[in-house]
């Protein structure tokens, strides 16, 4: 079955934002507003695309889909955080330019085998403005930017915490077991009082005791987390347990795999840990590779054919002569080096996923790889230098700041999403809805 082009629209960076909504709406006979976020709204058309596109994504993973009422709340509550994300990049002077967003909409037509004017006509015969989707696209990369801004670049790690770390018996374990997690977070704001902690714990220890009594821990955090993950079943990919905060970095050392956590409190709420998958990272450090990379995921808005045909996009700019540095600041998902242009350091090839590591094997240096697959989304990686080394202190100090920012930027960036949210004045108009303002 031939795909509709209006389903290959699918945002470049954050998987945050639908194309399409602008059509969507002028078919409608009505639409309203659902949402006063700040200086802007949410419309109903927005939200209605939203949670078609999240239901058809809960379905192709074989899951059942929540009620439509908590559905709705649920998207309606991630709509209002992109959009005061976008607000912050229109304050903060963030713009693409429309050099930028003609290689990204020339992306699109490529990966469509089409020419601009073929690709007009597509969007035409789909019902979508060429316009609209143009804005879409941008709107797509300032948010990529704000985060990129507001929350990488906030963390910081001192030499000192550094040397803590490494003297600790969590950085000792850094190389050993590496853990694939899923978590709920129920929220408590910034500045809560004890009625509203009490009340989130309340909350917290309700969804523990489901959790216990069998129900599907995809299910809930979709249903009840405030997390990032949420709509993703609450998966949050592999992490080493020094990269977790206290008191998760040593209590999964305990527990095996489908183990659910007792809700902890963190600075962001309440969160619930599982155990998905576990394995093994004994490593023995034999030499060094000076990497960068480029790092694409797919999302429940890109799926894995469109995040190779991203790389595959990268990976012809670089060939063609554009900058590494600037294509990974701009498109790489992976927070710990995408703001230092792709730059890994040197690194121990043995603390790197298998196929991660083949590759850069096999790759010359000075010479770029051609895209690759790992668990964590496709790849496009650029061998800058090789080295003998016995673990040398600058080699553990660097995988000692790439483990703490990484650890940081997890917390960091959902505090700030509540503090933004907290913060923002809001009115939910949605029917059943609380109708609280802020």
């Amino acid at each position: 079955m031939k795909t509709k082009l209006s389903d290959c629209l699918r945002p470049l960076m954050l998987g945050a934002l639908f194309l399409g909504t602008a059509a969507n709406a002028a078919v409608q006979s009505i639409d309203k507003v659902v949402a006063i976020v700040d200086n802007d709204v949410v419309m109903q058309s927005q939200l209605d695309q939203r949670v078609h596109e999240v239901q058809q994504t809960i379905a192709k993973r074989g899951a059942a889909v929540p009620p439509a009422g908590v559905l709705d709340q649920q998207v309606l509550e991630r709509l209002i955080v992109e959009n005061l994300q976008l607000q912050i990049g229109e304050r903060s002077g963030i713009r693409i330019t429309d050099e930028e967003l003609n290689q990204a909409v020339g992306t699109i037509a490529q990966r469509n085998n089409m020419s601009i004017e073929q690709f007009r006509a597509a969007l035409a015969r789909d019902g979508l403005s060429y316009d609209d989707a143009r804005d879409q696209i941008r709107r797509e990369m300032i948010i990529s930017r704000v985060r990129q801004r507001r929350v990488a670049e906030r963390i910081q790690v001192s030499e000192q915490e550094v040397k803590n770390f490494l003297a600790s018996d969590l950085g000792k374990m850094q190389l050993s077991e590496e853990f694939r997690l899923a978590n709920i977070l129920i929220p408590t704001p910034e500045s809560a009082n004890s009625d509203a902690i009490q009340n989130a714990a309340k909350q917290a220890d309700a969804v523990y005791q489901q959790l216990k009594q069998g129900a599907d821990f995809g299910q809930l955090a979709i249903a009840k987390s405030a997390s990032e993950t949420a709509l993703e079943g609450g998966d949050m990919g592999w992490r080493k347990a020094a990269q977790l905060p206290p008191p998760f970095d040593r209590l999964l050392g305990t527990m095996a795999v489908g183990d659910v956590t007792q809700p902890m409190r963190t600075p962001g709420g309440f969160i619930i840990l599982k155990i998905l998958d576990k394995r093994g990272g004994e490593a023995q450090v034999r030499d060094e590779v000076h990497v960068r990379h480029i790092l694409v995921k797919p999302s429940p808005i890109r799926d894995e054919e469109k995040t190779k045909a991203l790389a595959q996009s990268l990976y012809s700019r670089i060939e063609a002569g554009e900058d590494f540095g600037e294509l990974a600041k701009s498109f790489s998902e992976d927070p710990g080096s995408a703001l230092n242009g792709g730059d890994l350091n040197w690194i121990d090839p043995n603390a790197l996923v298998p196929e991660f590591r083949e590759v850069m094997a096999k790759t010359p240096q000075g010479q770029l790889s051609k895209p690759f697959q790992t668990q964590y989304g496709w790849h496009v990686l650029e061998v800058l230098g090789r080295r003998a080394t016995d673990s040398t202190t600058q080699a553990r100090e660097q995988q000692a700041m790439t483990v703490l920012r990484n650890r940081k930027y997890d917390e960091e960036l959902q505090t700030w999403l509540r503090q933004i949210r907290d913060e923002a004045y809001v009115e939910i108009k949605l029917p059943g809805a609380d109708q609280a303002t802020q």
